[in-house]
């Protein structure tokens, strides 16, 4: 166990985000509510750590200037999800990284690149990876002009999370379905469109913990629907909502061995090659030969304590919480080789 520390927290709340004009209701999706900034500053405190509550965008910047110069911060706990560009993500620890602040999770450069799908694709793909087939699209236009993979096709939004514009009708099994839904897609999120073959194989999310050659694989769980047609299974952001009712989670997942340490082995080679930290969780789905794919990268899961999908994992296994939460802060700390001493103020 780590000695303790003052953890600073930084995190983007719900409540607190504003948009201008007419918006969709999902595009604060990955922001938290207070309750799971307040369930992590338990846990560090039950640690043993100090905490301070550190807010995010201008807030984080004018209260960190002010830790920085006192040095009474000796790590910030980063939970940000940035706002305003698709380097969003990047943006607190670019700040820790000027002011000489020590921070959990991903490098700026990280957390840039694996907010942008597509990127994250063409990345582990130069490292034999299989990912989803896939074109990006920024314009209506191109949708008459590119060479799709076959259909059914699913268009998301290229820079975001937490199934932000991915909805239960997203399966398009022709142009013009595609057409309309990328014109929604381009309108509402003000991003180039991702729009990858839909597999229809499991969903499977992998939680991989650690540091270089160090990274582990902590486990693998199948997100399946409770009803409905499993080969047509869309993680939409109405599912995840609705997710009690909707969706089975099973650890391990239901496949044979043979397939999961493909899984495994595809999510560890991810992870190390974009160079992720700490902990991460990597979103997979089976082609029809039963074939792994990598769909995304999350450099900062989401640390709900019931509704995340990393704790959901972890509390499967029998993981509590609290472990997670601390075991994040420990691999940070074995990283930065922070000095193990108490601090008496």
């Amino acid at each position: 166990m780590s000695a303790a520390m003052r953890i600073g927290i930084a995190f983007d709340l719900k409540e607190h985000q504003v948009g201008e004009g007419p918006q969709p209701d999902d595009l604060f999706e990955e922001y938290d509510p207070p309750e799971t900034v307040a369930a992590v500053a338990r846990v560090l405190r039950g640690l043993g750590h100090e905490t301070a509550g550190l807010g995010g965008r201008r807030e984080f910047l004018e209260r960190m200037v002010g830790y920085a110069s006192l040095g009474t911060i000796d790590l910030v706990f980063n939970m940000a999800e940035g706002y305003g560009s698709r380097s969003r993500e990047a943006h607190v620890p670019a700040v820790c990284e000027m002011l000489g602040v020590s921070y959990t999770h991903s490098d700026p450069l990280t957390l840039a690149v694996t907010l942008d799908k597509e990127l994250t694709k063409r990345i582990a793909a130069s490292h034999g990876i299989a990912t989803t087939p896939s074109c990006l699209i920024n314009q209506v236009g191109d949708v008459l002009e590119t060479l799709f993979p076959p259909f059914p096709l699913i268009p998301k939004p290229n820079r975001e999370g937490s199934s932000m514009g991915i909805r239960r009708d997203s399966l398009c099994y022709d142009r013009d379905s595609l057409l309309q839904h990328v014109e929604v897609l381009l309108a509402n999120y003000g991003q180039p469109v991702l729009v990858e073959s839909f597999l229809p194989g499991a969903e499977v999310t992998v939680a991989v913990m650690g540091n270089g050659a160090g990274a582990v694989v902590i486990g693998a769980m199948e997100i399946a629907p409770r009803c409905g047609n499993a080969t047509e299974f869309i993680y939409s952001v109405e599912t995840k909502r609705n997710y009690l009712a909707e969706v089975d989670y099973y650890v391990p997942p239901r496949l044979p061995s043979s397939t999961l340490r493909a899984i495994e082995d595809a999510a560890l080679a991810t992870y190390q090659a974009l160079g992720c930290r700490d902990i991460a969780r990597i979103d997979m789905r089976l082609d029809r030969e039963g074939g792994p794919h990598l769909l995304e990268v999350n450099a900062l899961p989401g640390l709900d304590p019931v509704r995340s999908d990393v704790p959901i994992l972890c509390r499967l296994l029998g993981i509590s919480y609290a472990q997670l939460v601390g075991n994040i802060v420990q691999e940070a700390v074995d990283r930065l080789h922070l000095p193990s001493r108490h601090r008496n103020s």
